[in-house]
């Protein structure tokens, strides 16, 4: 075949390809939205708890809910793709397609009656996320990216801030887990200090995805984590991509869900930010 059929050829399948995740992208934004509307139903109360046991009982119930849907719907539109059963867990995942699902992203602030809670999948296609949906319960807002074709909210397009300047900006951190090692612990609290003297405002609370959400839509500037897991950054990882935004470790080095660090930033701070987190 000579090179012009060979570019043809290639081009054409890139498109097809293109155009069956945008599809999937579709379905898999609707699966997300039917498990919020579960977990939407069961929102309300303060739920109480008296030990750890209780507590992650209480978890796993919300997690069920939302699993009980997303697990066969997702299922049926990738039945080759693997499944991410553990949402705490990181690193690289073996070769091929697999489903990364959140079932209740900020799962704690749902059952203490806080907004701050999302349902997420994102389909990982040879460790790259290639699409991703969010979908909040409590607004109704979906947030979608599919690699190489941006990043929308509701259908309309999202782009990072255009601010350049640190000192005039929001800045976001979470916690990756509540049972941290000491050193992570510290590290955490150095950074924040750090950012409390360079950046305007230092926002710290969970989940990460939400404050992922505010990067790709321009209303916060940063955002930064210690550690981590595949379930609560590589949603967000695409959506600050697909809008403009730049994805490093805190070293300002290439992230991979191997790293020990995590920082999403609009361009023009970014490299702002990798100085303040480095100090």
């Amino acid at each position: 075949m000579s090179a012009p059929l060979q570019t043809a050829a290639t081009t054409d399948i890139a498109a097809a390809t293109e155009s069956a995740d945008a599809d999937l992208l579709a379905r898999t934004a609707s699966a997300v939205r039917e498990a919020g509307t579960a977990l939407r139903e069961r929102f309300g109360e303060v739920v109480r708890y008296r030990s750890r046991e209780e507590l992650m009982d209480a978890l796993a119930a919300n997690d069920d809910a939302a699993l009980d849907i997303l697990r066969p719907r997702l299922t049926r539109l990738r039945p080759e793709a693997g499944w991410v059963a553990e949402e705490l867990d990181g690193g690289a995942l073996p070769p091929g397609e697999w489903w990364v699902v959140d079932p209740a992203e900020g799962n704690v602030n749902h059952l203490h009656g806080l907004p701050e809670w999302a349902v997420t999948a994102t389909l990982v296609r040879e460790n790259r996320p290639v699409l991703t949906a969010v979908h909040l319960p409590l607004t109704g807002q979906t947030y979608t990216a599919l690699a190489g074709a941006g990043a929308h909210l509701d259908g309309r397009p999202l782009h990072v801030s255009p601010t350049a300047d640190l000192g005039l900006g929001i800045v976001a951190t979470s916690q990756a887990r509540p049972d941290e090692d000491e050193a992570v612990v510290r590290r955490v609290g150095a950074a924040i200090t750090a950012m409390l003297f360079d950046a305007l405002v230092v926002r710290a609370a969970v989940p990460a995805t939400l404050h992922l959400l505010d990067v790709a839509a321009g209303r916060v500037d940063a955002f930064w984590q210690f550690a981590g897991a595949r379930a609560d950054l590589l949603p967000g990882s695409l959506l600050v991509t697909e809008a403009g935004g730049r994805i490093s470790d805190a070293q300002g080095r290439p992230w991979t869900p191997q790293s020990g660090s995590f920082l999403a930033a609009a361009p023009g701070v970014h490299a702002a930010a990798v100085a303040t987190l480095s100090r």
